[in-house]
C-alpha cells in the first residue's frame, strides 16, 4: 500500500512540477489567429510552389506523386453522408474511408490550386467540403473520436488554403463549413481521450486546426493544454524517472498499470513511445501528431518545437534504427518489433534537423530513403512535398 501511495504522490509531483517548469501560460492562442495556418503558412506554400515550378528535386517528384494520386483526380465525386459510424478498425465501415479520403482530396486539390493557379482544383477542393458541409450531422460507434480526429486534422488545412487564397468560396458555404467543424467535430476531439496515445494527439491535432480555422481561442487553449500534458506522457526520457510520465486523470497510478499501458514493456529508455510496443504504425500516427501541432504552434507565433525537441527528436530516431532494419535487444518488446512507421517523418526531421540543427542521423536515413512520402490515407499526405527543407 505504501508503495502504491508513493507512486500516485510522485506521479502528482511529477505532474505539478513539469506544469511549473513548462511554464504553462494562462493562454497559449495568439491576439490574432495568421491564415492560412494550419500546418502550412503563405511563406510555406510559396516556397512549395517555387521549388515545384522550376523542376527542383525532391519537390517535383513529390508533386508528380501527389498529382497522379487518385485524390487529386478533378473527376471526383464526394460521398458524404449524414451520419459516419466506425467501430473497432473501421468495422463496420459506414462512410470511414469515404470521409478521410474526401478530406484528404480536398487538402490535394487545395496544394494543387496553389501551386498550378488552375482554378479547376480549387473549386473541386470546394465541391467535396461543401458535400460534406452539408449533409454531416454526427459520427457513431467506439472509433468516433479518432475517426473524428483524422478527418478533422486534414479538413481545415485544405479549408485555410482554400479561403485565404481563393476568392471562389462563397461566405454562406465558409460559414456552413465552419459550423460542420464547430459542431460535429469539436464536441468529439476538444475533450481528449485515455486510450492508446495516438488517439488523443490526433484528437489534438483536429481540435487545433478547428481552433484556427473558427478563430476559438477557448479550444484553442485547451486543445494546447491537453497537448503539452500528453506529449510527455507519450514519449519517455530518462529524465522522466524510473517510470513514464502519465496524464491527469489516466489512473495509471501503479508500476503494474503503467507497465500495461505501454504494452508490457518495463524498461524504459529513451525515444521509447507508449505504442513502441503495439506497433509502428500506430506510433507513427502520434509522433506524427505531435510534429503536425507544433508546426501549427509556430505559424501561430508560439515555438513548442523547444518544448518537445527532445522527446521527438529521441522518438522519431529511436523508431527509425529499427524501421530501417536494426535487430532489437531482448528486453525491447520482446526482442520483436512490428514495422510500419509509415510517412511520417518529414515534418519532425525537417524541423528539428534543419532548422534547430539537432543531430537524427537514423530519421534522416529514413527520411530520404522514404522520399517521396505519400499518404497513409489517414491525416498524413505529402510530407516531402510541403516540408522538405522547407526553411520556412
Amino acid at each position: 500500500m505504501r508503495g502504491k501511495l508513493t507512486l500516485a504522490v510522485g506521479t502528482l509531483l511529477g505532474t505539478l512540477t513539469a506544469g511549473l517548469l513548462l511554464g504553462a501560460p494562462t493562454s497559449a492562442a495568439p491576439a490574432t489567429f495568421t491564415h492560412p495556418g494550419v500546418l502550412l503558412g503563405t511563406r510555406q506554400l510559396d516556397f512549395i510552389r517555387s521549388k515545384v515550378n522550376s523542376g527542383a528535386q525532391p519537390w517535383k517528384s513529390a508533386y508528380d506523386a501527389m498529382m497522379a494520386s487518385p485524390y487529386a483526380s478533378l473527376s471526383r465525386t464526394p460521398k458524404p453522408r449524414a451520419t459516419v459510424e466506425c467501430g473497432p478498425y473501421s468495422h463496420p465501415n459506414h462512410g470511414c474511408t469515404d470521409e478521410r479520403e474526401d478530406a484528404l482530396a480536398a487538402y490535394t486539390l487545395s496544394l494543387a490550386w496553389y501551386v498550378t493557379r488552375d482554378t479547376r482544383y480549387a473549386d473541386k477542393a470546394i465541391q467535396v467540403m461543401d458535400a460534406w458541409s452539408g449533409t454531416l450531422k454526427d459520427h457513431t460507434n467506439s472509433n468516433a473520436p479518432l475517426q473524428s480526429g483524422w478527418a478533422a486534422s486534414t479538413w481545415p488545412r485544405a479549408a485555410e488554403i482554400i479561403r485565404y487564397t481563393y476568392k471562389g468560396w462563397p461566405k454562406g458555404r465558409i460559414d456552413r463549413f465552419a459550423t460542420m467543424l464547430r459542431t460535429v467535430y469539436l464536441p468529439k476531439v476538444v475533450n481528449g481521450s485515455h486510450n492508446n496515445g495516438n488517439w488523443e494527439l490526433t484528437m489534438m491535432e483536429a481540435a487545433v486546426g478547428i481552433s484556427v480555422f473558427t478563430e476559438d481561442k477557448s479550444s484553442y487553449d485547451k486543445a494546447m493544454a491537453t497537448y503539452r500534458a500528453r506529449v510527455p506522457a507519450y514519449i519517455y526520457l530518462k529524465s522522466d524517472g524510473a517510470l513514464p510520465k502519465t496524464t491527469p486523470g489516466s489512473g495509471l497510478d501503479t508500476r503494474a498499470k503503467i507497465i500495461k499501458y505501454w504494452q508490457g514493456q518495463s524498461t524504459f529508455v529513451d525515444g521509447l513511445t507508449q505504442e513502441t510496443c503495439r506497433d509502428f504504425t500506430h506510433t507513427g500516427y502520434g509522433l506524427s501528431a505531435i510534429s503536425h501541432i507544433a508546426e501549427t504552434g509556430r505559424l501561430q507565433g508560439r515555438d513548442l518545437y523547444s518544448e518537445v525537441a527532445d522527446r521527438l527528436r529521441q522518438a522519431l530516431d529511436f523508431q527509425a534504427t529499427y524501421e530501417l532494419g536494426g535487430t532489437p535487444p531482448s528486453w525491447l518488446c520482446g526482442g520483436s518489433v512490428k514495422r510500419g512507421l509509415g510517412p511520417v517523418t518529414e515534418v519532425g526531421y525537417n524541423a528539428l534537423h534543419n532548422r534547430m540543427g539537432r543531430a537524427m542521423p537514423a530519421t534522416q536515413k529514413l527520411t530520404e530513403k522514404q522520399r517521396p512520402a505519400g499518404s497513409d490515407s489517414l491525416f498524413v499526405a505529402w510530407e516531402t512535398l510541403t516540408n522538405a527543407d522547407n526553411p520556412n
